[in-house]
């Protein structure tokens, strides 16, 4: 059977509620579960470039399904693409156009800040305290294309009411994109409470199908 990797989003890691609702169900299922600490304990010097390269040696050189939440699920597909022998992904709230989204939340005068001073407060979900954070990560994911373009099958879930990444980030992904089956539910960015509806349908699609 094809091993799993759980991608965890932003400011979070591998014990978050999420990635062990979905490593509980997956093996329960059958499957083989890796959950990587993306940030490898350094979340100050994160950039996307060192998180592919974590997700690499999770992978090894063997065929390979991805999940992912938000900057997870964005990391899934920007590996997906650069590598064939990933087979499946399942995406949550894929963070789509993660490059281009702080100067839109930030704005220009803050952004400015960030780059001339070196490092930002984030609040770390998994800490639950704000950590510094470089700005390498923006000059890094500058290198990086906002939607990969990856042709294995995926199947993508989207909070309808997502004020995070908006459902209409996925709903363009998926247009057009054959291999791209999109469901979008009733709930916001974090999708706690769809996931008792979301995990047969995860799991019938990287469990049942390896």
């Amino acid at each position: 059977m094809t091993p799993i990797i759980y991608l965890h989003g932003f400011a979070s890691g591998p014990s978050s509620g999420k990635a062990r609702f979905f490593r509980e169900r997956l093996e329960a299922a059958g499957a083989r579960v890796t959950v990587p600490d993306l940030a490898e304990g350094d979340f100050e010097h994160l950039t996307i470039t060192r998180q592919l390269e974590v997700i690499r040696r999770a992978a090894g050189r063997g065929p390979v399904s991805l999940i992912g939440s938000s900057l997870g699920g964005y990391l899934a597909a920007l590996y997906a693409a650069r590598h064939p022998e990933v087979e499946r992904l399942v995406l949550l709230a894929p963070a789509f156009g993660f490059p281009r989204r702080w100067p839109e939340r930030l704005g220009p005068e803050q952004m400015e800040r960030w780059r001339s001073g070196g490092t930002i407060e984030v609040y770390h979900y998994a800490l639950d305290r704000n950590c510094p954070l470089s700005y390498g990560l923006i000059a890094d994911a500058a290198a990086y294309e906002d939607e990969p373009e990856f042709r294995q099958p995926a199947l993508i879930f989207h909070g309808a009411h997502d004020d995070v990444v908006p459902a209409g980030t996925s709903e363009r992904f998926a247009a057009g994109r054959p291999n791209v089956r999109l469901v979008i539910v009733d709930s916001g960015h974090e999708l706690h409470d769809v996931l008792e509806n979301m995990a047969p349908k995860v799991a019938a699609f990287l469990v049942a199908a390896a």
